[in-house]
């Protein structure tokens, strides 16, 4: 199949959405975990988080337009702060109904069945039952002029994972702590690493690591 730009703005708009969400491939899946000016919580599953850099620790966020409310963007917009929590295998369908549209003062955490924890210092909630999660503060929240969404980068100042899934080097081991990922609007997977491999040098050929 061959498609152009006029074969996709031609399709039916929830079949272009899931189509052109698809096309980017495996995507994290993350509950972003958030507070009002009235102490409600909010969750929301999101996947469009991604590295910005990490001196300083800089994690980026796409919001759909605001148009319509946007529990998650107004409360962060209002405190400042909030956390991502990656969803887990033992934890993916509960992940997937904060996606459901509920009033603002109606709690994702009680309808999903997730617990929220709430830790000294950091003003938005925590997702109990997620093993890698961390809280941001805000620093930019940037318009996209080109399609109204929100850019919204945060600085990392809080990080909780289990201390057995971080390597000697750094690395994080988020497949030992079975982590999921998302495809398209609706899809999870669970991973299989083929490898690490080495720094890559001109001349030199890559080679497997632990």
């Amino acid at each position: 199949m061959k498609l152009n730009t006029a074969d996709i703005i031609a399709m039916d708009d929830r079949y272009r959405a899931k189509f052109i969400n698809s096309l980017s491939g495996f995507k994290s899946a993350n509950l972003i975990g958030t507070t009002d000016g009235k102490g409600n919580h909010n969750l929301a599953i999101v996947s469009s988080v991604f590295h910005i850099g990490a001196n300083p620790p800089l994690v980026g966020m796409i919001s759909r337009p605001h148009t319509v409310t946007r529990d998650t963007l107004e409360n962060i917009q209002a405190t400042g702060v909030y956390t991502i929590n990656q969803v887990s295998a033992d934890m993916w369908k509960q992940a997937h109904q904060t996606s459901a549209r509920y009033p603002a003062e109606v709690s994702e955490f009680v309808e999903a069945g997730l617990t929220p924890e709430c830790i000294n210092g950091v003003a938005a909630p925590y997702v109990a039952e997620s093993r890698v999660k961390f809280a941001l503060e805000v620093r930019e929240v940037q318009n996209l002029e080109i399609n109204d969404t929100e850019l919204i980068i945060g600085e990392v100042v809080q990080v909780l994972v289990d201390e057995k899934a971080i390597t000697a080097d750094g690395y994080i081991d988020i497949e030992a702590l079975k982590t999921v990922a998302i495809s398209g609007l609706d899809s999870y997977h669970d991973t299989h690493r083929l490898a690490r491999l080495s720094y890559a040098k001109p001349n030199t050929n890559v080679e497997e690591i632990e």
